[in-house]
């Protein structure tokens, strides 16, 4: 596992939360119809010409996201940096594995998934960085595979941390606004091709925008 200082104070903050998140948020109660409506765009992309896709849940946290997917036909494996986090995901399916690891350097063979989802998985990392993890995905997915990626939409940077004092928590933690354009052109940096996007307004208890980006991967 990488060991850069952003990746430590990350997964330190999860480590603390894990618990209390999955108990919060144990299913996908927090997306929007558009949410899940390109989750189930993405679901179908990875499931042409494959009966039971192989995914990679990049940034899997309690696993809730990737127990959708599994539900819906597609044999999914997770990697977080929080090793508390994977704990709980394991918890909640002990059929799905779950191992630790960060985005930057994912622990599995090029070439390995039919589809690669990071639900959220970018938005610690400043925005610089995003490019070398698109790169980082694109090298485990397979070509002709896809990649959908969520994320807060728009410009600048939030403190979250005061969204785990409620639960008794004192943690550091912020998170990173970007465009569906710059997400677009970083997954092009990469060598993925965008298919569809989606740019939502926030609902009650949101802030920001919300935004999804499906890209496939080129055939070569």
């Amino acid at each position: 596992m990488t060991q850069d200082p952003l990746d430590r104070g990350v997964r330190r903050a999860y480590d603390t939360v894990a618990a209390d998140y999955a108990a919060h948020l144990p299913d996908t109660r927090a997306e929007a119809p558009l949410d899940l409506a390109m989750l189930d765009a993405f679901v179908e992309a990875v499931s042409a010409g494959a009966e039971r896709p192989r995914v990679l849940d990049a940034g899997c946290g309690t696993g809730r996201i990737g127990r959708y997917l599994a539900a819906r036909g597609c044999a999914v494996e997770g990697v977080d940096l929080s090793p508390a986090m994977a704990v709980e995901a394991r918890h909640a399916r002990p059929d799905l594995p779950v191992v630790v690891g960060s985005l930057a350097a994912l622990p599995y063979a090029a070439a390995r998934f039919d589809g690669v989802l990071l639900w959220y998985s970018i938005i610690h990392a400043p925005p610089a960085l995003h490019p070398a993890l698109f790169a980082e995905a694109a090298r485990v997915l397979r070509p002709g595979g896809h990649l959908l990626v969520g994320f807060q939409h728009g410009a600048g940077t939030r403190d979250v941390s005061a969204a785990y004092r409620a639960f008794g928590h004192e943690v550091v933690l912020e998170r990173h606004l970007v465009t569906a354009d710059e997400v677009g052109a970083g997954l092009a940096a990469a060598g993925l091709g965008e298919v569809s996007r989606m740019v939502r307004r926030p609902r009650s208890g949101e802030r920001d925008d919300q935004a999804a980006v499906l890209a496939r991967r080129t055939a070569s």
